[in-house]
């Protein structure tokens, strides 16, 4: 995907159709696996196992599996592979060429084997893949302010859950020196977090932008730790109970 825009929201928040025009295969790009791995168990703690989404084009893509710790009584998932390619940024823009992303989980979340045949438990680690991949599948960007619906049109991301899209936002949830890891080729890879929203937060970053929608989300106390159940920001200003 080029990175000519297809339209700009009310909002300000420009928007493009992704269509997939870049197919690398076999996988692309130089691993930093290792380093990466090392560098989340610097931070964050010990890693528990990763899901190996090894599919026959774009990168070699994992899903690290942090437990919770005493300091930090949530799960965390942190994608390395993305970073083996750079991102297609428009000209100007002054982020990260390299990224990876990451989620946080209620601690009891269910990631045994069986547990993840259901789309209910799954469907996280499905969200890292898809967004981690998207980049290089359609030769464009993620950062911060992005929101990637869940189709088109977009629908839940599983049954139980009334998420049907997501943005990418800096991390609250870690420590502030996980945020960006300089490699041993001199790149500097940012880890950004993902957080699911409702249709109505959807909307409402379209039409107001996201800072605004933002700006709802920490005053309530929002921040990338994922709660199926947790407020919805657009609601009030929309008129919904």
């Amino acid at each position: 995907m080029s990175n000519d825009f297809d339209d700009v929201s009310p909002g300000g928040s420009r928007m493009h159709l992704h269509r997939r025009d870049t197919v690398h295969s076999p996988a692309q790009g130089q691993p930093h696996t290792a380093q990466i791995r090392a560098y989340i168990e610097r931070h964050l703690g010990p890693v528990a196992g990763a899901f190996d989404d090894a599919l026959p084009d774009t990168v070699r893509l994992l899903v690290h599996v942090v437990p919770p710790t005493a300091d930090r009584p949530w799960l965390q998932l942190v994608t390395s592979g993305m970073s083996d390619l750079p991102m297609n940024l428009p000209p100007g823009v002054d982020v990260p060429h390299f990224a990876e992303l990451m989620l946080t989980l209620p601690a009891h979340w269910p990631l045994d084997a069986q547990s993840l045949q259901d789309e209910r438990f799954y469907w996280p680690v499905r969200l890292l893949q898809t967004l981690a991949r998207l980049p290089h599948l359609y030769d464009t960007w993620l950062a911060p302010g992005h929101t990637v619906p869940h189709g088109n049109p977009a629908e839940p991301y599983a049954a139980d859950v009334r998420f049907d899209g997501a943005m990418v936002v800096y991390p609250a949830s870690v420590p502030p020196a996980f945020g960006e890891l300089l490699d041993d080729d001199g790149r500097t890879i940012a880890f950004r977090a993902v957080l699911p929203l409702y249709p109505e937060e959807m909307a409402l970053k379209l039409q107001e932008g996201a800072d605004e929608l933002l700006e709802r989300l920490q005053a309530k106390g929002i921040d990338d730790r994922i709660d199926t159940g947790r407020f919805n920001v657009a609601r009030p200003r929309l008129g919904l109970s």
